[in-house]
C-alpha cells in the first residue's frame, strides 16, 4: 500500500516514527522540530508541521544558530538518545546553521538540520538568495555545511528521501559517528507529492550499541595498569554519553586510581568522591595537574585529548609515560600514541575492573595518601576563593560561584561555554551529580548558554537549569530569551557583567597583546579601549525581552536574588557586576601551560617578555611516540 504525501509531509511523519533503544529503554529519536520560516521552507516543511502537529511538536526560534544550540542542549541532557530537528529557509537562514553544526559535530552530539535549498528543477534560476557559481550549477550555500556535518545529502527527487532519511538516522544514532546531520531540501521538492510505501512510516527502533573490548586489547590494558605505579584516569565526555559514571566509580574504588576530568567529563565522579581530583589541564586543579606531571600511565576514558586537556603536550612529563585510551571511537583510541581499548566506556570499564579484581590490583597506600592530602589542600583554596568576609561589597567572580554553590543541590544543572567562567568553574565548581555540570568546551561557542538552557530544560522540565553568562557572551545571542518567555520555559540566567572579554583579555596580556580590543570601554586618546565602561544596561535589555530581572549589587543581595530565582517558575535573570581580581582575591591561577604562539619579533616590551616566557615553555614540549 502507498500513501500520497508531499516530501515534507512524508519526512515529518517518518521522523515522528523513529525511536532509539539502549539498555532496554526506548524513546523518541526526534522529540520536536525547531523552525524559522522563509520562502525556502514555509510552503514545504512549514505546511507539513501544521499538517502533522499532533505527532511532531514545533518550537519557534529567533535565530537559526541558537535553534541548533537548543537542540544540542536537549540532546546532551538526553544522553544523545533523543534530539531535535531544525528547519530554516535557504540563504542566510541556512548558513546561520553552520556554527551550530560545527559545535554539534565537534562535541559528538546529534542534531538534524533541514535547510531549504534552491529549486531542483530550475524553473527560476537564479532564485532569491541563490549563490551563483559560474563553474558549478549544482552547488548552493548549503554546501558550506558539508565539512561540519557527519552526514550530508541533498534530496533532489522525492524517492531519494527514503535512503537519505534512513542514512541520517543511522548516523544520528551511531555513538562513534554522531554529530550534525544535514538533509538539504530544495523548496520545489519539499512541496512535490509522491506515492510513499506505508513501510516508510512504520515505527523503527535504532539500537544504540555497547560494544565490549577486544580480548587482546583488554589483556594489554590489564598488563599496563598492573605495571603502573602512578596511574591517573582522565575522564572525558564519553563517560557521560555512555552513562558510565557508576562503572568509573567502581573502577576507581577497586583500584584506588585517582580520576581527573576534562571540561566535558567533569562530574564523572562527584566532587566529594575519594578518587576525584578535579579538572585537568590549563583550567585544572593543582592536584590533578601535579598528578599528571608525574603519572607513568594515563588512562583516558572517553576523551579526545584536546590541548586544554593535554596542555599542548607539556603536562605529562614523566619519562616513559604511556597512554591507555578506552574509547568507542578508534580514531580517539589511538591518540597520544596510546594503547587503544576500543569499547563503549561502560562496557570497557566493567571488563577492566573485573580483570583487575582477579589480580586484587590496587595502587599503593602512599600514592592514595598523597593525592588525598593534595585534594584537601585544594579544597581549602576553593573555600578561600568562594569566601566573602564582607557581604555588603561587590563580589568577585569566584564569590559569585560560591554564592550559587551555596543554594544549589544535585538536581540543578549549570550551563556555560565561553569566557572566563569555564576556567573558574573547572577549577572551583563542586559537582554534585553526573549531569549538573554542562560545559560546552569542545567549540567554546559564545552564545550557546541561553538556548542550550532552554533545550536542557525541555529535556529535564522538573530540574532548575542555570545559564551562566558573561556580558560578552550575552551580547552575542540573547534572542532566545523571547522563546523561553513565549513557551514558559523557566530557565534561570546568571548574568555577570565584567565589561568585556575577561578571559581573552587575560590571555592577551600573557602573550604580549596588552589586552588590546578585549574591553567593553570607550576609546582613549591613544586609540585603545581603555576609557570609561560603556553605559550599557544588560539587565534592562533582558527585561525588555520579557525576562524577570533581579539586580544584585553586593554579595548579600546576590545570595538573596539567587535563592529567589531558584524558586521562580518563570524565566528569571540575576544580574550582577563583579569586582576584578586585580583588587581582591580571585580564582587560583592556571596550573598548566597552554600553547598559544607569541610574536617572534616585536619592539614593545610586553611582547618581548612574553616571547621569552614562551620559548622557556616550548622547550618542555613532548610528542608522544
Amino acid at each position: 500500500m502507498t500513501t500520497r504525501l508531499t516530501v515534507a509531509q512524508a519526512l515529518v511523519r517518518f521522523l515522528a516514527a523513529q525511536y532509539t533503544e539502549r539498555d532496554g529503554v526506548r524513546q523518541r529519536l526526534i522529540g520536536a522540530t525547531w523552525g524559522i520560516f522563509g520562502h525556502g521552507n514555509v510552503a514545504g516543511l512549514g505546511q507539513a508541521l501544521v499538517e502533522y502537529g499532533d505527532v511532531m511538536p514545533y518550537h519557534q526560534g529567533r535565530n537559526e544558530q541558537s535553534m541548533v544550540h537548543a537542540a544540542v542542549g536537549y540532546a546532551r541532557q538526553s544522553n544523545r538518545l533523543s534530539t531535535h530537528a531544525v528547519t530554516t529557509s535557504i540563504g542566510p537562514g541556512a548558513t546561520n546553521l553552520v556554527t551550530g553544526a560545527a559545535l554539534a559535530t565537534i562535541n559528538h552530539l546529534p542534531v538534524l538540520l533541514l535547510p531549504g535549498d534552491i529549486f531542483a528543477t530550475r524553473p527560476a534560476d537564479p532564485v532569491l538568495q541563490q549563490l551563483e557559481l559560474p563553474y558549478a550549477g549544482d552547488l548552493s550555500v548549503n554546501d558550506c555545511l558539508r565539512p561540519v556535518s557527519k552526514y550530508f545529502d541533498r534530496v533532489t527527487r522525492p524517492e531519494a528521501l527514503i535512503p537519505a532519511a534512513l542514512n541520517a538516522m543511522r548516523v544520528l544514532t551511531d555513538p562513534v559517528e554522531t554529530g550534525a546531520v544535514t538533509l538539504a531540501l530544495p523548496q520545489d521538492v519539499q512541496a512535490e507529492a509522491y506515492d510513499w510505501p506505508e513501510e516508510f512510516f512504520a515505527e523503527r527502533t535504532w539500537v544504540v550499541r555497547r560494544p565490549g573490548a577486544d580480548p587482546t586489547e583488554l589483556a594489554e590494558a590489564v598488563t599496563a595498569v598492573r605495571a603502573a605505579r602512578r596511574p591517573l584516569v582522565v575522564a572525558g565526555g564519553g563517560v557521560h554519553h555512555s552513562r558510565a559514571e557508576e562503572a568509573l566509580a567502581e573502577f576507581a574504588e577497586a583500584t584506588g586510581i585517582p580520576v581527573a576530568s576534562t571540561q566535558a567529563g567533569k562530574g564523572s565522579l562527584t566532587y566529594d568522591h575519594p578518587q576525584d581530583v578535579g579538572g585537568i589541564g590549563h583550567t585544572g586543579t593543582a592536584t590533578a595537574d601535579e598528578l599528571a606531571r608525574t603519572a607513568d600511565l594515563v588512562i583516558g576514558v572517553g576523551t579526545r585529548y584536546t590541548d586544554f586537556t593535554t596542555a599542548s603536550n607539556t603536562l605529562f612529563q614523566q619519562p616513559g609515560v604511556r597512554f591507555l585510551n578506552l574509547n568507542i571511537a578508534p580514531y580517539d583510541g589511538h591518540k597520544m600514541a596510546g594503547m587503544p581499548l576500543v569499547a563503549d566506556a561502560r562496557s570497557g570499564l566493567a571488563e577492566l575492573t573485573e580483570a583487575l579484581l582477579m589480580h586484587a590490583h590496587r595502587v599503593t597506600d602512599a600514592y592514595r595518601a598523597e593525592y588525598t592530602e593534595d585534594k584537601e589542600r585544594w579544597e581549602q583554596r576553593v573555600d578561600a576563593a568562594y569566601e566573602a568576609d564582607e557581604p555588603d561589597v561587590r563580589p568577585t567572580q569566584p564569590q559569585v560561584l560560591g554564592a550559587l554553590d551555596a543554594i544549589v543541590d544535585e538536581t540543578d544543572v549549570i550551563i556555560n561555554a565561553a569566557g572566563s567562567l569555564p576556567g573558574d568553574l573547572h577549577k572551583l565548581w563542586r559537582t554534585r551529580s553526573r549531569d549538573q555540570y554542562h560545559l560546552e568546551y569542545g567549540y567554546s561557542c559564545m552564545g550557546y548558554e541561553i538556548p542550550a538552557a532552554i533545550g536542557v530544560k525541555m529535556a529535564a522540565p522538573d530540574r532548575p537549569v542555570w545559564a551562566l553568562v558573561g556580558d560578552g557572551t550575552y551580547l552575542m545571542m540573547p534572542t532566545e530569551i523571547v522563546t523561553a518567555v513565549q513557551e514558559g520555559v523557566a530557565v534561570k540566567m546568571l548574568l555577570v557583567q565584567n565589561h568585556g572579554y575577561a578571559s581573552i583579555g587575560g590571555l592577551s596580556e600573557s602573550v604580549g597583546g596588552e589586552r588590546f580590543g578585549t574591553a567593553y570601554r570607550f576609546q582613549a586618546a591613544d586609540g585603545t579601549y581603555t576609557g570609561a565602561p560603556l553605559p550599557v544596561d544588560l539587565a534592562a535589555n533582558a527585561a525588555s525581552l520579557g525576562m524577570r530581572v533581579l539586580r544584585a549589587k553586593t554579595v548579600r543581595e546576590l545570595r538573596e536574588a539567587l535563592a529567589e530565582a531558584r524558586a521562580a517558575d518563570t524565566p528569571t535573570c540575576v544580574y550582577v557586576e563583579t569586582e576584578t581580581a586585580d583588587t581582591v582575591s580571585g580564582a587560583p591561577p592556571a596550573q598548566a601551560w597552554w600553547d598559544v604562539p607569541v610574536a617572534e619579533t616585536a619592539t614593545r616590551p610586553s611582547a618581548v617578555k612574553a616571547r621569552d616566557e614562551y620559548d622557556r615553555h616550548v622547550s618542555t614540549r613532548r610528542r608522544p611516540l
